[in-house]
């Protein structure tokens, strides 16, 4: 059942113009705007750089959904068995949320993004 959910959402998300070229929300906006100036700080150019980028913010869209689909049908998924009888399975969604989390955070390591960084009060006197 959660593939079907979760194919409906990939589904929905091609049609509405999802990926690195579809239609973004402000805060995707924002959040490539702050990653691409923290990397301009930093003294990181290059298409390389925005590409990965992109990835990360895809991984975002994709977190979102796995969060969606685990709040819609919980942490574990009732089924049809070929016998008929009903049984549970754990939620696939969980263990790939848990997966997309570390490949963002090593997008940012890579980026050397992991921590922000930290403005002393007398450099702004």
């Amino acid at each position: 059942m959660w593939g079907s959910r979760l194919r409906l959402n990939f589904y929905l998300y091609a049609r509405k113009g999802g990926g690195v070229v579809g239609r973004k929300t402000n805060y995707e906006k924002e959040l490539r705007d702050d990653l691409m100036e923290q990397l301009d700080d930093n003294g990181m150019a290059g298409k390389h750089y925005d590409n990965l980028i992109d990835d990360y913010l895809e991984l975002y869209k994709l977190k979102n959904n796995l969060i969606e689909d685990i709040r819609f049908n919980g942490l574990r998924i009732s089924y049809m068995t070929g016998n008929g009888f009903e049984a549970t399975k754990p939620n696939e969604s969980v263990e790939r949320l848990v997966k997309v989390n570390a490949q963002m955070l090593k997008i940012l390591g890579e980026l050397d993004l992991k921590k922000p960084k930290v403005v002393d009060e007398d450099d702004l006197l």
